[in-house]
């Protein structure tokens, strides 16, 4: 515990003031009229490399953000953040946080959807956004043993997210197919952002998304894609749990795990000027 309240001085008095993310966050919050009270850090170490005089330290930085907005409306923002530190003679020489881990979960061979590969299925269902919501509370920053975990999660924690809320699964066994999840096999769209993306757009029974205009239109229980460099190629997904004093989303998310992170993704180190972001209304009549 003293050695992690050594590093976490050390990362919030010298290397993350100069962190490219944490001034957009800063800027950001000044933007919304939020207010950061107050920052707690936890720390769980992994991992420890050492040869010659140096050592690498690799752990997970939970920080807890206590955040005011327009001077009434109190809410808790959460991340897990992956951390590596290095050492020489017992000297800390660089400190810093990995860098965001994009979708590439079998990136080469995943189409994107198309309705005409789907069999015909004429299920309709009422989405539970409550039950969504409680699942993505539940398990943001864990993951439920019943399934599959991708060392890229985000795709595949959205869908455990829309499962809990009742959207039928179909396709199965074919992977390219639909969107489902059975004896730890799925599909594409179950797992990889750009597949989700698209079977989005593409589905016209069962799970299907409408495609809006602007985020705050967004209810709890919908989706939000990121397309981070702006190439067409659709690299995270989150879901919707709750909405600011602004009204805008907050979101939950697994790979940087991530609980009533503001939609907008500007505090991410994946993030770049050119990010393109697709809205989805889940379980439109």
């Amino acid at each position: 515990m003293e050695r992690f309240k050594k590093l976490w001085f050390h990362m919030f008095t010298r290397e993350l003031s100069e962190e490219k993310w944490w001034m957009r966050k800063i800027n950001l919050c000044k933007q919304r009229g939020v207010e950061i009270v107050r920052i707690r850090g936890s720390g769980r170490f992994y991992r420890q490399l050492c040869y010659d005089r140096k050592r690498l330290l690799q752990y997970h930085l939970h920080l807890t953000f206590f955040l005011k907005q327009k001077g009434a409306y109190f809410y808790i923002e959460e991340c897990v953040l992956p951390v590596q530190c290095y050492f020489e003679d017992g000297e800390i020489i660089k400190h810093k946080i990995c860098s965001f881990k994009q979708d590439n979960n079998q990136q080469q061979d995943t189409p994107a959807f198309k309705e005409s590969n789907i069999l015909s299925y004429n299920k309709r269902f009422s989405y539970d956004r409550r039950s969504a919501v409680q699942y993505a509370e539940r398990w943001w920053n864990s993951y439920n043993p019943s399934f599959h975990r991708f060392s890229v999660d985000c795709t595949n924690y959205v869908s455990q997210c829309l499962l809990a809320g009742g959207a039928p699964m179909r396709g199965v066994p074919d992977r390219s197919h639909g969107w489902w999840y059975k004896d730890n096999n799925w599909s594409y769209s179950w797992a990889v952002a750009h597949s989700l993306r698209w079977y989005l757009s593409g589905s016209t029974e069962g799970l299907k998304g409408k495609e809006i205009e602007s985020a705050d239109q967004l209810k709890p229980g919908d989706i939000i894609c990121y397309d981070f460099s702006g190439d067409g190629r659709w690299d995270h997904t989150t879901i919707v749990v709750s909405k600011d004093a602004n009204n805008m989303p907050l979101v939950n998310a697994h790979t940087d795990n991530s609980r009533h992170r503001y939609w907008s993704y500007e505090d991410s180190t994946a993030w770049t000027p050119y990010i393109q972001y697709k809205f989805f209304q889940i379980g439109h009549s």
